[in-house]
Parts: C-alpha cells; sequence; structure tokens
C-alpha cells in the first residue's frame, strides 16, 4: 500500500477489504466486543492476501483442535475483525506463505493441534524440541527426535564462523538460544530458537473457571502480570457484557501504569549495565525497588498478582494507599531528571546506543509490533488510545514516537513513558475511593467468546476467550508482543558487532515465558 495514501484513504479500503473477506462468511454469535465470522476457503485467502499487500495488519493466529483463527485490523487499530476457518480436512491454507511474521505463530499452531499449513515456506517445528511424547493432537501425530538437531538457516560467504549462545545464560534470565553467523566480529546473521519454558498455559486454562483462569493469566508473564491480567477480565467482561465499575477501571490503571513505570526503569538501567555502566544499574534498581515496595504495601504483592480479577479488582485501595503512590510519585519526579542527565553527559554511553540496533520504519510497520519497539521506530500506535479502553479513554496523555529506531531512541521512549505514566497515575487517583470494586460474574448459559488488547510496557496484549454455557473457560489464546518483536532482534543485530548484542536484546527485552507460553 502507497505510504501516500491517506489515512481515510486507508481506513476505507481497510473496510472495503475486511468486507470481502467475510463476504458470505457466517457470523459468530454472542463475540464481544468486534465482529467474529467462519470463513470458506476463499475468504481465508483474502486475509492472508490482506495482509501481503498491507491493507490489515495481524494482531493474533491461533488453533483449536479443527480450526485456526486470526485477529486483523487497519493500520490505525479502529477497524477490528475475528475471522475462523474450520479445517476439516486436518490442514489450511498457508498465512506466512502471503506474511511472513505470521510464521512462528503458525508453526506453533502445528505443534499445539497437529494441523497442516499447506503452503507453508518454513514446516520446522517451533515450540516442540522434540520432548514432547504424547502423540497427536499436540505433535503432528508423531513423537519427536530430541537428539535430531535443529535445522538453522544455513549462511553462506567466506570466512563465517558461528557462535552458539544459550539455551543457559549467565544470571537470572530465561533460556533461549540464539545462533550467531559472523565475518569477524561483524554479525551476518542471527536466528533465535525459543519454547525451552512452554508451560502449557493455554490447556491449563480449560476447565478452569474464570477466576483460576486469571491466576494462570496473570502468570504468563510474571513482569506484565497486571497487564496480562486486565486483558484476561476484559476478555471475559467483554463476552459477558459485564460492566465493571468506575473505581475498578480507576485502580487497574493505577497498577497499570505503576507495572510499566517499574519495568522501564529497570529496562533504563540494565541497557546501561550492558554498554558498562553499572551506576546508572544500580541507580534505577533502587527507584525501581521504591516502586516495587509501594506496590506492595498498597496491593498486596510487589508485582501486583491476583489484584486484578474478571469483574473488576479483588480489594480497594485505602486512603493512605493513595497517599503513599503519591510519595512514590513525588520521588520518581525528584530523582528522574538526574538520571536522565547522567544518561545524556556520558559519551561513552551515547557511543555505544547512538545508531546501534537500528529497526527501520518498514519493519516495525510489517511486523505491526507495539510498544517502545514500534515507537522508537516511527509506529505510532497504543491500545490504550486506539482503540482504546477504560479508564484511559477518559484521561489526557501523549504516545511518545521517535524515528531514529536505535538503542538510544528506545531508551529516550521509556524515559518519555515513565513521565507519561506519573501523570497519568496522578489523574487516576482522583477517582480512586469510594464505590464498588467488583462486580459477580453473571452465568452465560450459552457459548459466549471476547477478546480484549491492553496495553502492557512491552506492548499490545491480546486475550481472546470462550465461555462454555457454564462459565468455564473452553478456549482461551493469550498473544504476547513480544511474538512480533523477537523476529525483529534478528533484523536489528545485523551488522553490528556480537558485543551490541547485549545492548540490543535489553532494549527490546521480549518476553521468553509470554512467547513461549
Amino acid at each position: 500500500m502507497s505510504a501516500t495514501v491517506s489515512s481515510a484513504e486507508a481506513a476505507g479500503r481497510a473496510a472495503m477489504v475486511l468486507a470481502a473477506i467475510t463476504r458470505g462468511a457466517v457470523q459468530v454469535a454472542d463475540h464481544r466486543p468486534w465482529q467474529h465470522f467462519v470463513v470458506d476457503e476463499a475468504g481465508w485467502r483474502r486475509a492472508g492476501e490482506a495482509l501481503r499487500d498491507r491493507y490489515v495488519v495481524l494482531l493474533g493466529y491461533w488453533g483449536e483442535t479443527a480450526a485456526v483463527s486470526l485477529a486483523i485490523a487497519d493500520d490505525a487499530m479502529l477497524q477490528v475483525l475475528v475471522v475462523t476457518f474450520e479445517c476439516e480436512r486436518g490442514s489450511f491454507p498457508s498465512i506466512a506463505a502471503l506474511h511472513p511474521p505470521a510464521a512462528r505463530l503458525e508453526r506453533t499452531i502445528g505443534d499445539l493441534h497437529g494441523l497442516v499449513a499447506e503452503g507453508a515456506l518454513d514446516p520446522r517445528p517451533w515450540l516442540d524440541h522434540g520432548r514432547w511424547r504424547r502423540p497427536g493432537p499436540t505433535s503432528r501425530g508423531q513423537v519427536g527426535d530430541a537428539r535430531a538437531p535443529y535445522p538453522f538457516l544455513a549462511a553462506e560467504g567466506e570466512s563465517l564462523h558461528q557462535i552458539p549462545v544459550g539455551p543457559v545464560h549467565a544470571g537470572i534470565i530465561e533460556p533461549g538460544h540464539f545462533r550467531f553467523t559472523a565475518s569477524g566480529e561483524t554479525v551476518v546473521r542471527l536466528e533465535e530458537r525459543l519454547g525451552y519454558v512452554h508451560k502449557g498455559i493455554e490447556r491449563l486454562m480449560q476447565g478452569a473457571t474464570p477466576e483460576h483462569a486469571a491466576r494462570l493469566a496473570g502468570r504468563v508473564s510474571g513482569d506484565s502480570t497486571v497487564a496480562y491480567a486486565t486483558a484476561f477480565a476484559r476478555a471475559v467482561e467483554a463476552a459477558l457484557d459485564v460492566p465493571v465499575p468506575a473505581a475498578a477501571h480507576r485502580l487497574r490503571g493505577v497498577m497499570a501504569e505503576l507495572e510499566r513505570i517499574a519495568n522501564h526503569l529497570g529496562d533504563f538501567g540494565a541497557v546501561c549495565n550492558d554498554a558498562a555502566f553499572a551506576l546508572m544499574h544500580a541507580l534505577c534498581g533502587t527507584l525501581r525497588e521504591q516502586v516495587l515496595r509501594c506496590a506492595r504495601r498498597c496491593f498486596g504483592h510487589r508485582l501486583m498478582m491476583d489484584m486484578v480479577v474478571p469483574g473488576g479488582v479483588a480489594a480497594p485501595l485505602a486512603a493512605e494507599g493513595i497517599a503513599d503512590i503519591r510519595r512514590l510519585l513525588a520521588e520518581v519526579r525528584d530523582r528522574l531528571p538526574a538520571l536522565i542527565d547522567l544518561y545524556d553527559n556520558r559519551t561513552s554511553l551515547q557511543d555505544r546506543t547512538v545508531g546501534t540496533g537500528i529497526l527501520r520504519p518498514e519493519y516495525a510497520a510489517l511486523f505491526a509490533c507495539g510498544g517502545v519497539v514500534a515507537r522508537a521506530s516511527g509506529r505510532d500506535v497504543d491500545v490504550r488510545r486506539r482503540p482504546g479502553y477504560p479508564p484511559y479513554d477518559g484521561l489526557s496523555f501523549e504516545v511518545p514516537v521517535r524515528h531514529e529506531g536505535d538503542v538510544d531512541a528506545r531508551v529516550r521512549v521509556r524515559i518519555a513513558e515513565v513521565q507519561q505514566s506519573l501523570s497519568l497515575i496522578d489523574q487516576l487517583l482522583e477517582g480512586c475511593s469510594g464505590g464498588p470494586v467488583r462486580v459477580e460474574l453473571p452465568q452465560p448459559g450459552a457459548v459466549r467468546e471476547g477478546m480484549a488488547m491492553v496495553e502492557g510496557f512491552r506492548g499490545d496484549i491480546l486475550v481472546w476467550v470462550r465461555l462454555a454455557a457454564d462459565g468455564t473457560i473452553e478456549r482461551c489464546h493469550p498473544r504476547d508482543p513480544s511474538w512480533f518483536q523477537w523476529p525483529l532482534l534478528e533484523v536489528v543485530i545485523e551488522g553490528n558487532i556480537v558485543a551490541d548484542f547485549p545492548l540490543c536484546n535489553k532494549s527490546f527485552n521480549c518476553s521468553y515465558s509470554g512467547h513461549d507460553l
């Protein structure tokens, strides 16, 4: 799609494309808040072609025992649609063959459900490392061989050598394997292998009550527990058409912004530490610790786990908690300028971060990635604003966007987001006290579906859920923003030196656990 097309024209074309995809399709009843259609093979292929031609972007891609589903939207995130193709032959036309960013999600569908993507360019397993002992719907009908070498992609050229890193790393970090192909110190190719922390979250949710499943959702990626729990709760609430009290929305917002501040401060310090400036790591670490301790005092847990529940929040915030958070905001505001000055005035830091690991805007757009990674490369997207959800639809805030696309830009977007979060919490605290903070969930009485997107500190988290008639979870798919960011890390390191990988990696800070499910 041409870059000269106006926003209005793009929206109009997207609307026509979405209408073409669903032509003759069967609409799924009781799916909220966006429409869901079961399409035929022609409609499914039209969806893939729309992704290929960049009329729509990919939000999610998941499977079931005999069906696959896509969540797609226009680039402005104003028109959202879910489409499903029923795999009567145990197979489906590959979306990744038309839209490569779908490849890892598609490979995962094969691993988890045994469905075959016809015409796929990369049929390798993704989550299954050959150690799954049960054949059938979770392993394409056969048991893999854990001893067989993983077929990494080849790179050709003179004087190339490979550097295997991981899956076990130094320090406290989740497992992931990185295979570098280098010419001297310059990286020619990086290929990742993930899946080492697959926990079977989707299977564990099946048959669970919404309350128990909410606890699982909050543990998909522990540093985003508020964002995940909120996305799950909002999906359930959408399915049941449950109105949540305003005070609960505001408390969710306070917790989400505290989570964002803590993680961005941690990443700010960690990037500097990987550039051998440990002082910044220590200073940011102490400030982050203040945020976590405040969360513990106000919400009973440093990461605020299990506070967000379907129907609202688990408990109100006491008046002393509001005062405690206001003191924390003052502390962060007081100390943040000195940290920024320290970063700006260290030539050794700037030398390592400026111009390193550049993500070009066209790649951010192609993968429709979100969060800091996208906004540092010119992609102005934040689901708090579009499509929007409470309490942010009634608040004033800016979405910081830069265009340099390097490590430095990702650091500066994080700093700006911390400043915005401080302002948001100020606004949210005004309406946190008084009024109910939770409503009971009704029995659905019939199968119902819901979907939600919530802005975590890494970007947009999507949760799609189907509730059985008795209210239990029939199917749930949580999609981490890292699915669309991990592949881009492979892109940005090319042409940089091996020693810059820790900087690039930390400036992305993708989730292993959230990705591996």
